[in-house]
């Protein structure tokens, strides 16, 4: 049973950090977002590429961690794998944002929200010249290395649960300090591109084939729609109880105030047209977070730019928000970033807290023509002034791992 909010102290975020295609600090993707900027490029994907020409959202800077919070120089950091610097680098910047003390008497907890990390590392190893595929090494996971250089001293977990991993890793996070486990988490998560995930997303017929114009490819909710683009990036926030970051003077970014979860397993990758399941992660965030349908000002959709999924999206919202659906506006921001797997659930959160600070909605690029299928308020090509107080955000994963976050405006 979910527990009333009146009944749960305020978990709140504190702190945020990102690599992304829209930039790696808060206020330049914000800008991005509401500016309706494309990162979408064209790139030569490779002996395993498919085409001659593929079309995705890169990171094209990761910047070095501060020193004051792991003590790496920027050599240093150069010289990991660039999964680990897309993860290490936000994570760290997160804790710089939120000026988080760190000590041995104080219980820091980490959620990395990651699929397949082996395979990526061995991939990107391999594509360096390494050997790891051939010759693993016994070393410790990316989410403990993680702890280590960040000084962390709470629980580290990583959380696999496909597109949906970093929304995962923020329910969890939330859930160890609403038990008291730990006095602050970092969660959150990133993904990289990479030629053998481009070639198996390809396979499956779920990236688009368009080879037109890269900033036209990812068409959510658009009648021509026909896959999404792959992004990489991600982000990490710090989480803390409410009265702990009072203590501390320092003003939360948003509340973490609803999650809400659901599972259909309806197919390994194609999403259930069902929308009973994914309508039931957005109930119950709602329920969590103690508010009402009419009262959700913004939804981030997952819409991904895929024919069944964005119109199964579209079925589930307005089966959970019934009678008010035509008043919420509903966006879907991978129309500009890609869809970042392991990291769209995190990077869709900063959007959300983009709409909270800036009072507007970010639009969805490219819906140039609504599918009759997907009837909602949508905010086509530019962004919308509203007063947001409220957002909700979408996370639909494969294998049918459904997740809804509500974040409130800090009071």
């Amino acid at each position: 049973m979910i527990r009333p909010h009146a009944d749960r102290e305020a978990v709140v975020i504190t702190g945020v950090g990102a690599v992304s295609p829209l930039g790696s600090r808060f206020s330049d993707i914000a800008d991005a977002l509401l500016a309706g900027v494309s990162g979408v490029r064209a790139i030569d994907p490779g002996a395993f590429g498919r085409e001659s020409r593929q079309f995705v959202a890169p990171v094209l800077e990761i910047p070095a961690p501060p020193a004051a919070v792991c003590g790496l120089d920027a050599a240093e950091f150069r010289g990991f794998g660039r999964l680990e610097q897309m993860c290490l680098s936000p994570a760290a910047h997160a804790i710089a944002d939120a000026r988080l003390p760190r000590g041995d008497g104080i219980r820091v907890g980490l959620v990395l929200g990651l699929g397949a990390e082996t395979l990526k590392t061995w991939e990107l190893d391999f594509l360096a010249g390494g050997t790891q595929v051939f010759e693993p090494r016994r070393d410790r996971t990316l989410v403990h290395r993680m702890a280590g250089r960040l000084g962390l001293h709470g629980p580290a977990v990583t959380v696999a649960a496909a597109c949906a991993s970093s929304g995962y890793a923020l329910g969890l996070a939330r859930a160890w300090l609403d038990a008291g486990w730990v006095d602050a988490c970092i969660a959150g998560g990133c993904d990289v591109i990479s030629p053998v995930g481009i070639a198996a997303f390809y396979n499956l017929r779920a990236l688009s084939r368009r080879s037109d114009d890269p900033a036209r490819a990812s068409r959510p909710f658009d009648r021509d729609r026909d896959g999404f683009v792959m992004g990489e990036g991600g982000g990490f926030f710090v989480l803390e109880r409410a009265s702990v970051a009072r203590a501390r003077g320092v003003r939360p970014r948003a509340e973490l105030a609803g999650i809400g979860t659901s599972s259909d397993a309806a197919h390994m990758v194609i999403p259930s047209t069902d929308p009973t399941h994914a309508a039931a992660a957005i109930t119950r965030a709602l329920a969590d977070a103690g508010v009402t349908p009419d009262e959700v000002d913004y939804v981030n959709a997952h819409a991904a730019s895929t024919p069944v999924g964005d119109a199964a999206e579209a079925g589930a919202i307005r089966m959970a928000l019934g009678a008010a659906t035509d008043g919420v506006p509903v966006s879907s921001t991978k129309s500009m970033s890609g869809h970042l797997v392991s990291g769209a659930a995190a990077f869709e959160a900063i959007a959300c807290l983009a709409a909270l600070e800036r009072q507007a909605v970010p639009p969805t690029l490219n819906l140039d023509n609504i599918d009759p299928q997907c009837p909602l308020d949508h905010v086509p090509h530019a962004a919308r002034a509203r007063r947001v107080r409220v957002a909700a955000s979408n996370s639909f994963g494969f294998g049918g791992s459904n997740l809804c976050l509500v974040l409130r405006r800090a009071a």
